[in-house]
């Protein structure tokens, strides 16, 4: 009898030994289910916050965050994407490698972290993620290809460039618009050696191109060739003869080599060609400056200013023209103006004119 009360209470101590180790289990899983549910939650605040625009908030949540649980899965992500939305792009490259790291398909996190490398000024380190998103996207994404193709440009890899910009415009890679594209591309981004050789590769194509001397004719005014630069836009307009551009820039070639009466008459054709554009009233403003119409001068750079109230060289001349009228208070809020304009200018590293 005793001996089957000893193994009874055996068998009992094994049971209750059981049932606590279940036990056990049962509140770590729900403790770590609950941590997780938190966690996730946690993400999810600070996910909103940045879908809110408030990303100096959810960048200080997802930190506290990461320092209570490191090597959590998703921080990276979520802080690259907040800083890259600030504009911290150096800081978004940090976490963004890492998210990418952690998770290879993780589509967003390649995406940015390339055009963060672009956006500082690291086109080489670009390029693979730019690369990826590209065969994961081969007919979508185009600020991503497009940003590829400018690190291909920047990296001196011109037949990728090539490939990327005719691909992303739809355009045979060896075609004539292709090569004009890269050259305009070019241009824009101050490789002009290498603009003048795709342009002239694109006239060797089809001398007939339209904006092929036109694209000349600016690589030869920011080369302050003007004769070469009126010889071009004269050669587009013989192609192009309604192209109000060419019409714009040949009067600014004329009023660089004071030929101010042949400026008037090219404006004007440009004016009656497309009455939006405030180019041709600012350059008009100009040469009536230089032939002392200054009545004229300053309703012409006043429009100009109503169409484009951006336009630095219509407040620089305006401004100029009430200094010499004697209206100081005026010249000095042009001038001002003017200014705050190219200070603005001046982050936009490509060339506008």
């Amino acid at each position: 009898m005793r001996a089957t009360s000893v193994a009874s209470l055996r068998s009992l101590s094994m049971v209750t030994q059981k049932s606590l180790a279940l036990l056990s289990l049962c509140v770590l899983s729900y403790t770590l289910a609950a941590r997780c549910h938190q966690e996730d939650e946690s993400l999810a605040a600070a996910r909103s916050l940045i879908q809110s625009g408030k990303n100096q908030e959810a960048i200080a949540q997802l930190q506290v965050l990461a320092a209570r649980h490191p090597g959590m899965k998703g921080i990276n992500h979520e802080l690259g994407v907040a800083y890259y939305r600030e504009g911290g792009y150096l800081e978004a490259v940090k976490y963004l490698q890492d998210a990418w790291r952690e998770s290879p398909e993780d589509r967003d996190a390649a995406q940015l972290l390339g055009l963060s490398f672009y956006s500082i000024g690291r086109p080489t380190e670009a390029i693979p993620a730019l690369e990826q998103v590209r065969r994961w996207y081969p007919n979508a994404d185009m600020d991503a290809v497009y940003t590829l193709g400018l690190c291909y440009a920047l990296t001196k890899n011109y037949p990728k460039a090539l490939e990327t910009f005719a691909e992303l415009y739809g355009l045979p890679t060896e075609s004539a618009a292709a090569h004009l594209l890269l050259a305009r591309m070019l241009l824009r981004q101050g490789f002009d050696p290498v603009a003048e050789s795709e342009a002239r590769k694109a006239l060797s194509l089809s001398p007939q191109s339209p904006l092929a001397h036109f694209t000349l004719g600016e690589f030869y005014v920011y080369k302050a060739d003007y004769p070469k630069a009126l010889r071009e836009f004269q050669e587009e307009l013989a192609v192009n003869p309604d192209y109000a551009p060419a019409l714009t820039h040949l009067g600014d070639v004329y009023w660089r080599l004071n030929r101010y009466d042949e400026a008037e008459t090219v404006l004007r054709r440009s004016m009656w060609l497309d009455s939006t554009a405030s180019e041709p009233y600012v350059i008009m403003g100009k040469v009536l400056v230089r032939k002392g119409q200054l009545a004229l001068a300053e309703r012409t750079l006043q429009r100009a200013i109503a169409m484009d109230p951006n336009s630095y060289t219509a407040h620089h001349f305006l401004g100029q023209l009430y200094r010499e009228t004697g209206r100081t208070d005026a010249a000095e809020r042009e001038m001002k103006t003017a200014a705050q304009i190219q200070q603005l200018q001046a982050q936009n590293t490509g060339r506008n004119r």
